[in-house]
């Protein structure tokens, strides 16, 4: 089949068939001789974002260059702070998240003798009425109701929100008034033990962004294409719509790379994919020309709030910002738990491309609303999930 160039460049950035050659095929080889293969919670020392970065944040959040630069400066250090912050809190955590018009991470505790101790790490703390572990809990609540009774087609998908103190249901604009989205309501309220507040979201239902075959791009299983998610020690993880356990998976070049190792979907949305027969793997999340190729230096989790940037083989690089993490997804398929979302668009055919925020891997994207033209909302898995499930280790430069 006939290839764009842009296509054979990208992916030898992430995922490189042994007979390429040029600077792409030279990057991979010293990487694989490195033996880089190591997966780090912690991130390690972040580089100065990029010029190109820099402008693809400040467009797609409309920011100067100046603030652009100074909010990545903000969220990486809100990204290291999270972990130390949470462990001042102890029992009394009760959920963090960035705030952009400080440039602090917000902590949110229920007891005001474990604020001083947090604010002593450098974090601002909220007072709030309850912990994290409640408002999981509260949710989980829910989400083994719908496992039971699958949700109505109204509800869009349902979070926890710290900020808030409570869980979030999301309906479906037009679907207020359905007897079964009430009745849903009404039994989220009665089993959960925190507040539970209503959303508006989209008349357009959250679907997956799989798509068919189309010459050139990424990797194909069957008649449907996806994105390449993050390189770990032995292959890359994906999304689990993408292709059931044992599928063969080829590349761009329409050679055979590997096959779906481990597939879950719904109820989550991961996979991973063996390599080899010449495919090697790299620390690399593609910049499609929009920005540098990025490199992978760890999977610290970034905050509410955060921006961050995804890629995928159809829109390739577009950014925005965190918006709700243990989210139910209530997909056609069913519901997907434990998702992230957050503003960036997406398309058909980016479905288990790589959401990072900075240097860190941040998780897969599964599904959503809208696109790139209009805008819209995008959920990923996120990717520390799926190491710990398969037993993975990210590659890290």
């Amino acid at each position: 089949m006939r290839r764009k160039p842009v296509v054979r460049a990208g992916l030898s950035a992430l995922l490189v068939l042994g007979a390429l050659s040029g600077a792409g095929g030279a990057f991979s080889t010293a990487a694989a001789a490195s033996g880089a293969d190591r997966s780090e919670a912690k991130p390690a020392a972040a580089a100065a974002p990029s010029a190109a970065l820099v402008r693809a944040v400040g467009q797609d959040l409309g920011l100067t260059a100046d603030q652009a630069r100074t909010r990545l400066s903000q969220e990486a250090a809100a990204m290291k702070l999270e972990p130390k912050a949470k462990r001042a809190a102890g029992t009394s955590y009760g959920g963090s998240w960035f705030d952009a018009d400080s440039g602090k991470l917000v902590v949110g505790v229920t007891s005001a003798d474990r604020a001083a101790s947090v604010r002593a790490t450098g974090a601002t703390t909220r007072i709030v009425r309850h912990s994290a572990d409640a408002l999981d809990e509260a949710k989980a609540r829910i989400d083994e109701k719908a496992e039971k009774k699958a949700a109505p087609a109204g509800v869009s998908s349902w979070s926890v929100d710290p900020r808030a103190g409570g869980v979030v249901v999301r309906v479906r604009s037009g679907h207020e008034a359905d007897a079964d989205v009430r009745a849903f309501l009404t039994d989220a309220e009665r089993s959960a033990s925190v507040p539970v507040t209503v959303e508006k979201a989209p008349a357009q239902a959250p679907t997956t962004f799989a798509a068919g075959t189309v010459g050139g791009d990424p990797y194909y299983t069957g008649n449907v294409r996806c994105s390449i998610g993050f390189s770990v020690q032995g292959g890359f993880v994906t999304a689990g719509h993408c292709g059931q356990k044992g599928a063969s998976v080829s590349g761009w070049d329409g050679s055979y790379i590997g096959n779906f190792q481990g597939s879950s979907f719904p109820g989550n949305d991961y996979a991973y994919v063996n390599v080899g027969s010449g495919w090697w793997t790299v620390p690399v999340v593609l910049g499609w020309g929009t920005v540098s190729d990025a490199l992978v230096r760890g999977s610290a989790e970034a905050p509410i709030g955060a921006s961050i940037c995804r890629s995928g083989s159809t829109t390739h690089w577009h950014c925005g910002t965190v918006l709700a993490k243990n989210e139910t997804v209530n997909y056609s398929q069913g519901a997907v738990y434990q998702m992230t979302k957050t503003s960036v668009c997406a398309e058909g055919g980016d479905s288990g491309g790589s959401f990072i925020s900075g240097d860190q891997a941040q998780g897969v994207t599964s599904g959503g609303w809208g696109n790139c033209t209009s805008g819209g909302e995008t959920w990923y898995q996120p990717v520390n999930e799926i190491l710990s499930v398969y037993g993975l280790k990210l590659h890290t430069a």
